[in-house]
Protein backbone atom coordinates (compact mmCIF):
# COMPACT_ATOMS: atom_id res chain seq x y z
CA UNK A 1 0.00 0.00 0.00
CA UNK A 2 1.18 3.53 -0.78
CA UNK A 3 2.59 4.82 2.54
CA UNK A 4 1.40 8.36 1.81
CA UNK A 5 -2.24 7.25 1.59
CA UNK A 6 -2.00 5.59 4.99
CA UNK A 7 -0.78 8.72 6.79
CA UNK A 8 -3.41 11.21 8.00
CA UNK A 9 -2.97 14.66 6.49
CA UNK A 10 -3.24 16.10 9.99
CA UNK A 11 0.09 14.42 10.85
CA UNK A 12 1.73 16.08 7.85
CA UNK A 13 0.31 19.48 8.79
CA UNK A 14 1.60 19.15 12.36
CA UNK A 15 5.02 17.96 11.18
CA UNK A 16 5.34 20.97 8.84
CA UNK A 17 4.49 23.42 11.61
CA UNK A 18 6.90 21.78 14.05
CA UNK A 19 9.68 21.61 11.46
CA UNK A 20 9.16 25.19 10.37
CA UNK A 21 9.19 26.62 13.91
CA UNK A 22 11.52 24.03 15.47
CA UNK A 23 9.29 24.25 18.52
CA UNK A 24 6.42 22.01 19.53
CA UNK A 25 5.01 24.85 21.64
CA UNK A 26 5.07 27.34 18.75
CA UNK A 27 3.59 24.74 16.38
CA UNK A 28 0.83 24.13 18.90
CA UNK A 29 0.00 27.87 18.98
CA UNK A 30 -0.03 28.03 15.16
CA UNK A 31 -2.42 25.09 14.93
CA UNK A 32 -4.51 25.85 18.03
CA UNK A 33 -3.48 22.55 19.62
CA UNK A 34 -1.78 21.59 22.86
CA UNK A 35 1.99 20.89 22.84
CA UNK A 36 1.27 17.33 23.95
CA UNK A 37 -1.06 16.85 20.94
CA UNK A 38 1.73 18.06 18.62
CA UNK A 39 4.24 15.73 20.26
CA UNK A 40 1.81 12.81 20.04
CA UNK A 41 1.12 13.49 16.34
CA UNK A 42 4.82 13.69 15.52
CA UNK A 43 5.50 10.46 17.41
CA UNK A 44 2.71 8.68 15.50
CA UNK A 45 4.16 9.89 12.19
CA UNK A 46 7.64 8.68 13.17
CA UNK A 47 6.20 5.28 14.14
CA UNK A 48 4.44 4.92 10.80
CA UNK A 49 7.52 5.92 8.83
CA UNK A 50 9.95 3.97 10.98
CA UNK A 51 12.23 7.03 11.06
CA UNK A 52 13.15 9.59 13.69
CA UNK A 53 12.26 13.03 12.32
CA UNK A 54 13.31 15.18 15.30
CA UNK A 55 16.12 15.21 17.81
CA UNK A 56 14.58 16.27 21.12
CA UNK A 57 16.29 17.69 24.17
CA UNK A 58 15.15 19.70 27.17
CA UNK A 59 16.28 22.93 25.48
CA UNK A 60 15.59 22.50 21.78
CA UNK A 61 14.06 20.50 18.98
CA UNK A 62 16.01 19.87 15.79
CA UNK A 63 15.23 18.04 12.56
CA UNK A 64 17.19 14.89 11.86
CA UNK A 65 18.71 14.41 8.39
CA UNK A 66 15.66 12.34 7.42
CA UNK A 67 13.33 14.96 8.91
CA UNK A 68 15.02 17.79 7.01
CA UNK A 69 14.71 15.86 3.74
CA UNK A 70 11.02 15.18 4.33
CA UNK A 71 10.45 18.79 5.39
CA UNK A 72 11.90 20.11 2.13
CA UNK A 73 9.53 18.02 0.02
CA UNK A 74 6.47 18.70 2.16
CA UNK A 75 7.03 22.47 2.08
CA UNK A 76 7.48 22.33 -1.68
CA UNK A 77 4.22 20.43 -1.98
CA UNK A 78 2.38 22.86 0.27
CA UNK A 79 3.63 25.78 -1.81
CA UNK A 80 2.21 24.12 -4.92
CA UNK A 81 -1.10 23.52 -3.17
CA UNK A 82 -1.25 27.20 -2.16
CA UNK A 83 -0.47 28.20 -5.74
CA UNK A 84 -3.27 25.96 -6.98
CA UNK A 85 -5.81 27.62 -4.69
CA UNK A 86 -4.51 31.08 -5.68
CA UNK A 87 -4.85 30.24 -9.37
CA UNK A 88 -8.35 28.87 -8.81
CA UNK A 89 -9.31 32.10 -7.08
CA UNK A 90 -7.78 34.15 -9.88
CA UNK A 91 -5.23 35.74 -7.58
CA UNK A 92 -2.13 34.54 -9.40
CA UNK A 93 -1.11 34.14 -13.02
CA UNK A 94 0.48 30.90 -14.14
CA UNK A 95 4.13 31.63 -15.01
CA UNK A 96 5.71 30.49 -18.26
CA UNK A 97 8.43 28.12 -17.11
CA UNK A 98 11.65 28.14 -19.10
CA UNK A 99 14.66 25.89 -18.65
CA UNK A 100 17.90 26.82 -20.39
CA UNK A 101 21.56 25.98 -20.74
CA UNK A 102 23.45 28.13 -18.17
CA UNK A 103 25.80 30.06 -20.46
CA UNK A 104 23.08 30.75 -23.03
CA UNK A 105 21.02 32.23 -20.21
CA UNK A 106 23.70 34.54 -18.81
CA UNK A 107 25.44 35.47 -22.06
CA UNK A 108 22.60 35.81 -24.57
CA UNK A 109 19.12 35.58 -23.05
CA UNK A 110 19.28 37.78 -19.93
CA UNK A 111 20.86 40.80 -21.69
CA UNK A 112 17.87 40.83 -24.09
CA UNK A 113 15.13 39.99 -21.63
CA UNK A 114 14.37 43.60 -20.70
CA UNK A 115 12.82 44.17 -24.12
CA UNK A 116 10.51 41.18 -23.77
CA UNK A 117 9.44 42.18 -20.25
CA UNK A 118 8.78 45.75 -21.41
CA UNK A 119 6.64 44.61 -24.35
CA UNK A 120 4.81 41.87 -22.42
CA UNK A 121 4.34 43.06 -18.82
CA UNK A 122 1.38 40.70 -18.36
CA UNK A 123 3.53 37.56 -18.81
CA UNK A 124 5.17 36.11 -15.72
CA UNK A 125 8.38 34.19 -16.41
CA UNK A 126 10.13 31.58 -14.29
CA UNK A 127 13.68 30.62 -15.25
CA UNK A 128 15.94 27.75 -14.32
CA UNK A 129 19.38 27.01 -15.74
CA UNK A 130 21.28 23.73 -15.65
CA UNK A 131 22.95 21.25 -17.95
CA UNK A 132 20.20 18.69 -17.33
CA UNK A 133 17.23 18.17 -19.66
CA UNK A 134 13.93 19.69 -18.59
CA UNK A 135 11.08 17.58 -17.21
CA UNK A 136 8.15 19.01 -19.11
CA UNK A 137 5.34 17.15 -17.38
CA UNK A 138 6.38 18.36 -13.94
CA UNK A 139 8.32 21.58 -14.17
CA UNK A 140 8.81 23.35 -17.51
CA UNK A 141 7.14 24.52 -20.73
CA UNK A 142 10.22 25.09 -22.92
CA UNK A 143 13.85 24.04 -22.85
CA UNK A 144 16.90 25.58 -24.57
CA UNK A 145 19.56 22.88 -24.66
CA UNK A 146 23.20 22.92 -25.67
CA UNK A 147 24.09 20.34 -28.29
CA UNK A 148 21.94 17.88 -30.20
CA UNK A 149 19.03 16.90 -27.94
CA UNK A 150 18.63 13.28 -26.99
CA UNK A 151 15.93 11.34 -28.90
CA UNK A 152 12.45 12.14 -27.60
CA UNK A 153 8.89 12.67 -28.86
CA UNK A 154 9.29 16.43 -28.33
CA UNK A 155 9.69 19.06 -31.02
CA UNK A 156 13.17 20.50 -31.45
CA UNK A 157 14.10 23.62 -33.42
CA UNK A 158 17.76 24.33 -34.24
CA UNK A 159 18.65 27.85 -33.21
CA UNK A 160 21.34 30.15 -34.64
CA UNK A 161 24.40 28.94 -36.50
CA UNK A 162 27.26 29.79 -34.16
CA UNK A 163 30.85 30.51 -35.13
CA UNK A 164 33.74 29.59 -32.85
CA UNK A 165 36.64 32.03 -33.12
CA UNK A 166 39.68 33.02 -31.05
CA UNK A 167 38.67 35.96 -28.85
CA UNK A 168 40.69 38.11 -26.45
CA UNK A 169 40.78 41.60 -24.99
CA UNK A 170 42.26 44.44 -27.12
CA UNK A 171 45.53 44.59 -25.18
CA UNK A 172 46.30 40.92 -25.78
CA UNK A 173 45.21 41.20 -29.42
CA UNK A 174 48.19 43.48 -30.10
CA UNK A 175 50.42 40.43 -29.67
CA UNK A 176 48.56 38.39 -32.29
CA UNK A 177 49.39 38.96 -35.95
CA UNK A 178 49.24 35.41 -37.29
CA UNK A 179 47.76 32.09 -36.07
CA UNK A 180 51.15 30.82 -34.94
CA UNK A 181 51.29 33.61 -32.33
CA UNK A 182 48.67 31.66 -30.36
CA UNK A 183 51.31 29.07 -29.43
CA UNK A 184 53.00 31.68 -27.23
CA UNK A 185 49.89 32.81 -25.35
CA UNK A 186 47.67 31.21 -22.66
CA UNK A 187 44.74 29.48 -24.34
CA UNK A 188 41.44 29.27 -22.46
CA UNK A 189 39.33 26.21 -23.06
CA UNK A 190 35.72 25.35 -22.12
CA UNK A 191 35.69 21.64 -21.43
CA UNK A 192 31.99 21.07 -22.12
CA UNK A 193 32.15 22.72 -25.55
CA UNK A 194 31.52 20.40 -28.49
CA UNK A 195 34.41 21.85 -30.51
CA UNK A 196 37.58 22.87 -28.74
CA UNK A 197 41.00 24.33 -29.59
CA UNK A 198 42.21 21.07 -31.12
CA UNK A 199 39.42 21.18 -33.70
CA UNK A 200 40.06 24.85 -34.50
CA UNK A 201 43.78 24.28 -35.13
CA UNK A 202 43.02 21.25 -37.31
CA UNK A 203 40.41 23.24 -39.27
CA UNK A 204 43.12 25.82 -39.95
CA UNK A 205 45.67 23.12 -40.87
CA UNK A 206 47.87 23.76 -37.86
CA UNK A 207 49.14 21.28 -35.26
CA UNK A 208 47.25 21.71 -31.97
CA UNK A 209 49.23 22.85 -28.92
CA UNK A 210 49.98 20.45 -26.12
CA UNK A 211 49.34 22.91 -23.27
CA UNK A 212 46.42 25.15 -22.36
CA UNK A 213 46.41 27.94 -19.84
CA UNK A 214 42.98 27.64 -18.23
CA UNK A 215 40.03 25.25 -18.40
CA UNK A 216 36.44 25.99 -17.37
CA UNK A 217 33.19 24.03 -17.40
CA UNK A 218 31.06 27.05 -18.37
CA UNK A 219 31.38 29.30 -21.41
CA UNK A 220 30.37 32.31 -19.32
CA UNK A 221 33.42 31.83 -17.06
CA UNK A 222 35.74 31.28 -20.03
CA UNK A 223 34.47 34.48 -21.67
CA UNK A 224 34.88 36.46 -18.44
CA UNK A 225 38.45 35.20 -18.09
CA UNK A 226 39.24 36.38 -21.63
CA UNK A 227 37.76 39.82 -20.90
CA UNK A 228 40.06 40.04 -17.86
CA UNK A 229 43.09 39.37 -20.07
CA UNK A 230 43.87 35.89 -18.77
CA UNK A 231 44.29 34.47 -22.27
CA UNK A 232 42.69 33.77 -25.64
CA UNK A 233 39.41 31.88 -25.59
CA UNK A 234 37.86 29.85 -28.40
CA UNK A 235 34.24 30.81 -28.03
CA UNK A 236 30.92 31.28 -29.76
CA UNK A 237 30.53 34.74 -31.26
CA UNK A 238 26.81 34.42 -30.44
CA UNK A 239 27.45 33.96 -26.72
CA UNK A 240 30.18 36.63 -26.81
CA UNK A 241 28.10 39.13 -28.78
CA UNK A 242 27.69 41.57 -25.90
CA UNK A 243 31.41 41.63 -25.07
CA UNK A 244 32.30 42.05 -28.76
CA UNK A 245 29.86 44.96 -29.16
CA UNK A 246 31.29 46.67 -26.08
CA UNK A 247 34.83 46.23 -27.34
CA UNK A 248 35.76 44.13 -24.30
CA UNK A 249 36.66 41.31 -26.67
CA UNK A 250 37.96 41.38 -30.26
CA UNK A 251 38.60 38.78 -32.98
CA UNK A 252 42.33 39.22 -33.67
CA UNK A 253 42.45 36.70 -36.56
CA UNK A 254 39.16 37.60 -38.28
CA UNK A 255 39.49 37.26 -42.04
CA UNK A 256 42.76 35.33 -41.94
CA UNK A 257 41.50 32.09 -40.34
CA UNK A 258 38.45 29.85 -40.60
CA UNK A 259 35.85 29.74 -37.87
CA UNK A 260 34.30 26.47 -36.75
CA UNK A 261 30.56 26.78 -37.47
CA UNK A 262 27.89 24.64 -35.87
CA UNK A 263 24.38 24.72 -34.42
CA UNK A 264 25.08 24.96 -30.73
CA UNK A 265 21.61 25.31 -29.19
CA UNK A 266 18.13 23.89 -29.76
CA UNK A 267 14.68 24.89 -28.57
CA UNK A 268 12.79 21.85 -27.30
CA UNK A 269 9.15 21.64 -26.21
CA UNK A 270 6.37 19.05 -26.00
CA UNK A 271 3.95 18.47 -28.85
CA UNK A 272 0.76 19.42 -27.03
CA UNK A 273 -2.47 21.06 -28.11
CA UNK A 274 -3.07 22.88 -24.85
CA UNK A 275 -0.07 25.03 -24.00
CA UNK A 276 0.54 27.97 -21.72
CA UNK A 277 -1.13 31.06 -23.19
CA UNK A 278 2.24 32.86 -23.39
CA UNK A 279 4.03 29.94 -25.05
CA UNK A 280 3.78 31.14 -28.66
CA UNK A 281 4.52 34.75 -27.69
CA UNK A 282 7.84 33.85 -26.09
CA UNK A 283 8.74 31.32 -28.78
CA UNK A 284 8.19 33.84 -31.60
CA UNK A 285 10.15 36.51 -29.71
CA UNK A 286 13.07 34.13 -29.15
CA UNK A 287 13.25 33.02 -32.78
CA UNK A 288 12.93 36.57 -34.10
CA UNK A 289 15.68 37.78 -31.77
CA UNK A 290 17.93 35.07 -33.19
CA UNK A 291 16.97 35.95 -36.76
CA UNK A 292 15.06 32.70 -37.29
CA UNK A 293 11.69 32.51 -39.04
CA UNK A 294 8.88 31.44 -36.74
CA UNK A 295 8.02 28.87 -39.41
CA UNK A 296 11.40 27.20 -39.03
CA UNK A 297 10.95 23.44 -39.41
CA UNK A 298 10.83 21.51 -36.17
CA UNK A 299 12.66 18.20 -35.94
CA UNK A 300 11.98 14.95 -34.19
Amino acid sequence: MDIFRSIPLSYIRVFEAAGRTLSFADAARDLNLSPSAVSHSVRKLEDQLGQRLFQRSTREVRLTREGAMLMEHIQRGMEEIQRGFALLAGNERTPLRLHTAPSFATQWLLPRLAGFVRDHPDIDLRFSASTEYARFDDDFDLDIVYGEPKPSPHEKIPLALEGLAPLCNPALAERIRKPEDLYHLPLIQCEVQMYQWKGWFETNQLPPPTHYGLRFDRSSMAIAAAVDGLGVVLESTLLSERELQRGELVRPLAGSTREVEYVGHYLVHPRRQHRHEAFETFKVWLLNALGISENAPAQR
